[in-house]
């Protein structure tokens, strides 16, 4: 099985979209633009015909390593996200805290 990430981006909006070989149906990972340097994850929807492949953990996979690629952090509001992260030190260098 293979998933395969695309993007759609309408300046401060924005979504990261899972495709999986064989499957009608996506997931997603919606985000928007805080600056330049920062976005907002705030949903991360999987429909119950992909539960279970990884599709939720490939998306969050996909920003963070998105996030390192091109210079900007995230602001995890999305729980799915946020619980991904906690799971994910290694990921501190992209992904921000409350607070901080």
């Amino acid at each position: 099985m293979t998933i395969r990430i695309t993007r759609e981006d309408s300046g401060s909006k924005g979504r990261f979209i899972a495709h999986v070989d064989g499957q009608a149906e996506t997931g997603e990972m919606t985000w928007s633009r805080l600056s330049s340097s920062r976005i907002i994850v705030d949903h991360t929807g999987v429909p119950d015909s992909l539960r279970g492949l990884g599709v939720g953990a490939a998306l969050a996979r996909h920003v963070v390593d998105t996030a390192r690629a091109e210079g900007f952090t995230i602001l995890p509001l999305c729980p799915f996200l946020k619980a991904q992260a906690e799971r994910h030190p290694d990921w501190s260098d992209v992904i921000e805290t409350i607070g901080r």
